[in-house]
């Protein structure tokens, strides 16, 4: 080619994802090779644009091909020449590279490659159609091959897609690239599944809110932790040790990584996630006023609500009830008041000691019984397990015998939710006699919250504060403006002990 004085180039550089970008060195290579080919030609590089992005699909969600065309509409100079490397860094498949074409020529922009010469002639559209062809054919070949090693390696228990928070890549000797326990997301997950599992959190808002104050877990922009990622966190088997793909036809399997929780507590997850419709959380109750919304009027059983009220000499806390109409509306009780006879009613539940001495002795003779007992707990499991596994048998030869769509998938919806009921069974019996923790690690917490709830009560955690609420009272508290609280319920454990300590126990005597 003869060279042309003052002609103006531009370089277009690729490579197929981000791990090319940063691991390999395609881009810088590309590069050079076209500065050489345009130096040869007397050819001016005025800029050059980059892309780590596959080469199928449409070339406008190719941010350096954008930025590119949009660099030459912009510029008042015509005919600049776009240069790449190789025709597959243009495009990898047969529709858009005509199309791209057509998009250069209208900037009075030609191509040129180091390694194809555009003819415009039948024959040369015919050769270029053939290479974007084969490019296409080895794309989609490629992508064929990497969805069936992904899908085989989820057949065979390992986890392949992006890593989920409290986890991370590791290459381990035997299993190769394999999810690990990422410390201390881990735990901070663990806590926040099994939290909603036992309803320690009510509701998915109080999750978001105890992730939001965990400075290690990960936050956007303004300390923020999206709802969405409350929903992944809740959502996925992978921290129950499972591994699916409902897109390529594998069902939920166990895992070769460790889980965070057990797949029972999971399960108990969904359970409350597809439950009744819960209240949105509520944006006022805060540290002010950790009783708003608990402790419900006497006369209309509304929610008291709460504010600061405006005085002489600055603001003042109070509690009242909302509902117009209602006897007590407008007529508010000070906070130090209601809160002060709330803590009142909360020292009432502590048991004596002796009589916590004995209910913990209870609990520990229990935990002893249910030890020694393991042996035909797990004998009955196993039972249930054959149980279940002939179940799962008998819907696959139902399956084998029909050819209804419909039957076909109300059999395989029972065969999952067997599965499912396999799987807890197979941790049971695993677990069977063998505790995690012992007896005082496992309730060491609830002991003593069970000996003396203020303890929790006067933390300056909020979330302590309404767990306290959860667990020491069955149902609300109804309070009369003059009069206090009316008759409390309070939650089984504190009413058992209550019985006994006035004698309305229902235990039997001992014989003379």
């Amino acid at each position: 080619m003869t060279p042309t004085s003052a002609q103006k180039a531009i370089l277009y550089c690729r490579v197929s994802d981000k791990k090319q970008k940063h691991d390999g060195d395609g881009l810088h290579s590309q590069e050079h090779r076209c500065r050489e080919y345009a130096a040869a030609r007397g050819y001016q590089v005025e800029d050059v644009f980059h892309d780590d992005v596959s080469g199928g699909g449409d070339f406008m969600k190719r941010p350096g091909m954008v930025a590119m065309l949009n660099f030459m509409e912009a510029q008042e100079h015509d005919g600049y020449v776009v240069i790449f490397d190789d025709l597959k860094r243009f495009a990898r498949d047969t529709m858009f590279p005509l199309k791209l074409q057509q998009e250069l020529a209208t900037c009075n922009a030609t191509v040129e490659c180091l390694n194809f010469k555009f003819e415009d002639t039948p024959e040369g559209q015919f050769v270029e159609t053939v290479i974007a062809a084969q490019g296409q054919l080895e794309r989609l070949q490629n992508r064929r091959q990497t969805l069936q090693k992904m899908k085989a390696r989820v057949e065979h228990g390992y986890y392949v897609f992006a890593c989920p928070v409290g986890y991370r890549y590791e290459k381990c000797s035997s299993h190769g690239r394999m999810l690990v326990k990422d410390e201390p997301l881990a735990s901070i997950v663990k806590d926040a599944l099994e939290g909603y599992a036992s309803g320690r959190f009510d509701i998915q808002a109080e999750v978001k809110r105890w992730l939001e104050a965990q400075p290690d877990f990960p936050k956007v922009q303004g300390g923020i932790v999206l709802n969405q990622t409350v929903t992944n966190l809740l959502t996925r088997s992978v921290y129950a040790g499972m591994v699916e793909a409902p897109k390529w036809g594998v069902n939920p399997r166990k895992g070769h990584h460790e889980a965070l929780i057990t797949f029972e507590t999971f399960q108990r997850i969904q359970d409350r996630l597809n439950g009744k419709t819960r209240a949105p959380a509520r944006k006022d109750i805060s540290h002010d006023f950790p009783l708003r919304g608990f402790v419900t009027c006497g006369h209309c059983a509304t929610p008291l609500t709460a504010c600061w009220a405006k005085g002489r000499h600055g603001h003042y806390p109070y509690y009242f009830c909302p509902k117009r109409g209602c006897e007590a509306y407008g007529k508010s009780v000070r906070r130090e008041v209601l809160e002060g006879q709330f803590e009142a009613l909360l020292k009432r539940l502590q048991p004596t000691e002796k009589l916590f001495c004995l209910a913990r002795a209870m609990f520990e003779d229990l935990w002893n019984h249910r030890l020694e007992s393991a042996a035909e707990k797990a004998k009955t499991l196993r039972a249930e397990l054959e149980k279940t596994q002939r179940g799962v048998d008998q819907f696959l030869d139902r399956i084998a015998d029909t050819q209804l769509p419909s039957v076909i998938t109300a059999y395989e919806n029972r065969i999952r939710k067997l599965e499912a009921q396999r799987i807890v069974l197979q941790e049971r019996i695993a677990d069977c006699g063998r505790p995690l923790k012992s007896f005082d690690d496992s309730f060491r917490t609830a002991l003593d919250f069970l000996g003396n709830p203020m303890k929790l009560w006067i933390s300056p955690r909020l979330e302590d504060k309404r767990t306290v609420l959860k667990l020491a009272f069955a149902e609300r508290l109804a309070y009369t403006r003059n009069e206090g609280f009316r008759t409390v319920v309070p939650a089984l454990p504190f009413k058992v002990l209550a019985d006994m300590k006035s004698g309305k126990s229902k235990l039997a005597r001992q014989r003379r």
